[in-house]
């Protein structure tokens, strides 16, 4: 049975009431805010809070999915223009920390549950598998015109390889006190720069023991066979 589609008054009930969560969040952090203190601030009643949202994962869940929804077309059109892997690692990367600029704080809040593949809302659960399999999916999008060879056992492990450096980058960011996050800018530029040039190394024909034992280590890490 499919579910009905949600009534433009419930969408804005519900909009309502996750914004007066993230306003929360970054005021008194994400485990301090209670769900009555959310029904509060969006002026509605705590039942009302908790039949469009469960819990405050549910509403952390919902800002994750929105946020996604809300880059696609910014990453499309970025890409549009863009040419070259190392311009387009960065703009993918810029793309995400602007969407997510105004709500750092609520990250920074969140960063304990990132390392529990377990925890709803980390990065690597399964809650969050559609979420991420969108992300990977630009990664392998940028390949195939990149202007960079990439070695053919390389390339299907490649897409993810590019994500766990992007959440690396978002990770420093969420933590990074220098003025305007400036450190981070810089990361990003050198980082794609470096990335590029170790695909590029990794493409010689001398590399090739090299680059299968890396892939070990990718695939172990990834927990493939």
């Amino acid at each position: 049975m499919v579910s009905p589609k949600p009534t433009a008054k419930a969408e804005e009930t519900a909009t309502k009431i996750l914004e007066a969560a993230l306003a929360l969040f970054r005021e008194q952090g994400f485990e301090s805010a209670t769900m009555r203190d959310i029904a509060q601030a969006a002026g509605v009643a705590t039942g009302a809070a908790y039949y469009y949202y469960p819990s405050k994962e549910a509403l952390v869940m919902d800002f994750y999915r929105r946020s996604s929804d809300a880059m696609q077309p910014k990453i499309a059109s970025a890409l549009d223009d863009t040419h070259g892997l190392e311009a387009a690692l960065r703009e993918l990367i810029q793309i995400k920390i602007d969407q997510f600029a105004p709500d750092r704080t609520v990250l920074r809040a969140l960063l304990r549950n990132g390392a529990d593949p377990k925890h709803p809302l980390s990065p690597f659960s399964a809650e969050t598998k559609q979420i991420r399999d969108t992300d990977i999916d630009w990664f392998r999008r940028i390949l195939p015109h990149c202007g960079v060879r990439i070695p053919r056992d390389l390339e299907p492990s490649l897409p993810r390889v590019l994500w766990f450096f992007q959440m690396g980058v978002i990770f420093f960011w969420v933590i990074d006190e220098s003025p305007q996050q400036s450190r981070t800018h810089r990361l990003i530029d050198l980082g794609s720069k470096t990335v590029v040039a170790l695909i590029r190394f990794s493409a010689l024909p001398l590399v090739r023991p090299l680059r299968k034992t890396a892939l070990e280590l990718i695939n172990l890490v990834a927990g493939e066979p």
